[in-house]
């Protein structure tokens, strides 16, 4: 049950901000508590010729939270909502935090990658092991709908990303082992041994859009996962189920998962000798969409580099997954930490055919002629396909291991993907010699580089996250739905745990119709005046709380305003 009300604080009332609770009693007995801040840009009246709006929301960490310790959080993570409505003269401006009062620390996470109209918002909390599900069919308003706390999911921990379906539940991928070390039973009754919180192996979860638990489904096989599957403490059958990425095509019946990596390992102090980065794509068959079942586990084969370190070549870390929409297109691609975009023609078949079809390198060659960077271990992290399936759009947070040159300016890259995905299971396209790591491939069918814009940041981090706005004006001045992207928002902040914080902004890039990116130089931030949204301010619309990082974005609008 969820509640709600208005409520005015005599400070917020002295900013000028109308303060809108929600709570929800989840099954853990807890109540969790939001609190909008509405500024006067989010409650003004709309005029007869005003247009509706669209908003770009958020999801921030404060930046007190000193992780992997989040009780030393003093103030609350939020939901920012911003004003991303072209034309409008808050453009830019934050109408909107909608506080989480009941747990700090969470370390937001991610979201799902795309909205529809009539979605629930799921949102995650890496530390707090909580998924957050958020109503905004009245935008700019927020209210709770519910929440998944960590006890309702014991074999499971670190949730990571959601994919929503058509029915409104979502599919989540929790990247770390059981809350206790030890077996733990799913919900179809399957068993599967971990070595606890942050380890392995994660699961696949499935929760309605009142936060309900539906379902745990083991992500790991029944069998040992090999030699570079390593796992501390070790486990009896060793295995490489750390899901991360998730993408679901519902007509294949298909949801495919790319494993990351053991994450409790890696946050702070020196890195484990072990590798214990994955090289595992999971393909789950969704056919009864309360039972996913696990149909492959693919260990995605070498590609040229020749690197001494065999954790530094192409198959390791693919933390994230895209998929073609179109129906004639059963292809899915997975984004490598490693630098490369890997690629299988058909996600339906038994044995998936993956293959390195494109090399970052070749982006950084055009970027940086001279003294350019490698992109071994370059970061690569959000990949997503628009949804005509001509581009698939790739953010790179910086140069690899071993640049001569500049290794903070990272990319945000368009790839044509046209001839890829119309050579069907025919494909041709397969980096397999070391010139044409650089050149992008010999065959006609790999993709192309489009175009490539840096995204600077001078802090040890860089870019890591991404959303694609496919919203566009109709009939009415209503927003629908359109098959083309016109505008992609990146956020800099990955996990400041990892040593790896971000600049803390979030840009906006145009895309042309022809695939081109260029920074939008008009989304600047309310109080510097300066391209991009800076989260590094001393006050938000909910007070004087400091410093925040963004992480997970999405774009939205109210569901009365889209058609």
């Amino acid at each position: 049950m969820t509640t709600g009300g208005l409520a005015t604080r005599a400070d917020a009332h002295t900013r000028g901000v109308v303060e809108v609770p929600s709570s929800v009693v989840a099954s853990d007995g807890q109540s969790y508590h939001i609190t909008n801040h509405l500024t006067k840009a989010a409650t003004g009246e709309r005029g007869r010729h005003d247009q509706r709006r669209e908003y770009l929301l958020a999801w921030a960490g404060d930046e007190s939270n000193n992780a992997p310790n989040p009780t030393t959080a003093t103030e609350p993570d939020f939901l920012a909502i911003i004003d991303v409505t072209k034309g409008s003269r808050h453009y830019g401006k934050v109408v909107n935090t909608v506080t989480m009062d009941t747990v700090f620390g969470n370390e937001p996470h991610h979201l799902q990658y795309q909205w529809h109209k009539g979605d629930k918002v799921f949102a995650g909390g890496l530390l707090s092991d909580i998924t957050y599900v958020f109503d905004i069919k009245h935008l700019p308003v927020v209210r709770i709908s519910g929440v998944v706390p960590g006890a309702a999911t014991p074999c499971g921990s670190v949730p990571d990303a959601y994919q929503v379906l058509s029915d409104g539940t979502a599919y989540g991928t929790y990247l770390g082992g059981p809350d206790v070390a030890g077996p733990c039973t799913y919900s179809d009754g399957q068993t599967r041994v971990g070595n606890g919180f942050g380890g392995s192996p994660g699961e696949i979860v499935r929760i309605s859009p009142k936060g309900e638990l539906l379902a745990e489904i083991p992500a790991a096989s029944t069998v040992d996962e090999g030699d570079v599957c390593n796992n501390i403490p070790a486990l009896p059958l060793s295995s490489c189920a750390n899901p991360h990425g998730v993408a679901v095509r519902e007509d294949l019946n298909r949801m495919v998962t790319g494993d990351f990596l053991e994450a409790r390992n890696f946050l702070g102090g020196p890195p484990p000798a072990e590798i214990l980065i994955r090289n595992t794509v999971r393909i789950f068959d969704i056919s009864n969409r309360a039972r996913p079942k696990l149909v492959s586990v693919s260990k995605l084969p070498p590609g040229p580099r020749q690197v001494p370190d065999v954790a530094l070549t192409e198959p390791f870390g693919p933390m994230e997954t895209a998929m073609p929409h179109k129906a004639k297109n059963r292809g899915a691609f997975t984004t490598n930490l490693s630098g490369v975009l890997y690629y299988a023609p058909d996600i339906t078949v038994t044995n998936p055919q993956w293959r390195v079809v494109y090399d970052d390198l070749n982006a950084f060659q055009r970027l940086f002629p001279e003294q350019t960077p490698t992109s071994i271990v370059d970061g690569a992290s959000w990949s997503q396909v628009s949804p005509d399936d001509r581009y698939l759009y790739r953010l790179i947070p910086g140069g690899g291991v071993g640049s001569p040159g500049d290794t903070d300016t990272g990319m945000l890259l368009t790839l044509d993907i046209r001839k890829l995905l119309d050579a069907g299971r025919g494909v041709k396209c397969r980096i397999d010699t070391v010139e044409e790591i650089g050149a992008g491939g010999a065959e006609r069918d790999c993709p192309s580089l489009v175009s490539a814009v840096p995204i600077e940041d001078l802090t040890p981090g860089g870019a890591h996250w991404a959303a694609m706005d496919n919203f566009q004006i109709g009939p009415g001045g209503f927003y629908k739905e359109a098959e083309q992207t016109r505008r992609i928002a990146v956020s800099n902040y990955f996990l400041a745990a990892t040593g790896r914080g971000g600049n803390h902004e979030l840009c906006l890039f145009n895309v042309s119709l022809g695939g081109q990116l260029s920074p939008d130089e008009g989304f600047r931030d309310e109080h510097r005046h300066t391209p991009c949204v800076n989260f590094n301010r001393a006050t938000w619309p909910h007070g004087a709380t400091g410093n925040a990082r963004p992480h997970g974005i999405l774009f939205a609008v109210a569901d009365a305003d889209i058609r």
